[in-house]
């Protein structure tokens, strides 16, 4: 901890994984924000302890799939399937109810 400073971040010392936020942090945070009546924060910080331990380019090929026009249906559900196998129930289902929402209103590829 010592070493993330401002300076090191300035002179570029400092990478995404010295700053990553670990799981069970997240986890105690939506704790908080749960009994702070905050539930849709702790459900945000839940997904995102999730998440915490997915390599960066998975998150971000995620949050491509999720862009309406994007996916098919048949791909949001093998992506909600591969987020309950690696144990991340709560964002398969966000991919769920993304996937229902997108059908719907016709924003599937």
């Amino acid at each position: 901890m010592n070493d993330i400073t401002v300076g090191n971040a300035v002179d570029g010392k400092l990478g995404l994984g010295d700053l990553r936020m670990d799981p069970a942090v997240l986890t105690h945070q939506a704790t908080v924000a749960e009994a702070g009546g905050n539930p849709q924060l702790a459900e945000n910080l839940l997904r995102a302890a999730e998440l915490a331990t997915v390599d960066d380019e998975e998150v971000m090929a995620l949050y491509e799939a999720l862009r309406p026009h994007r996916s098919t249906a048949a791909e949001l559900d093998a992506l909600r399937a591969s987020l309950i196998a690696r144990g991340a129930p709560r964002c398969a289902a966000l991919v769920e109810q993304a996937a229902a929402v997108y059908a719907r209103r016709g924003l599937l590829r």
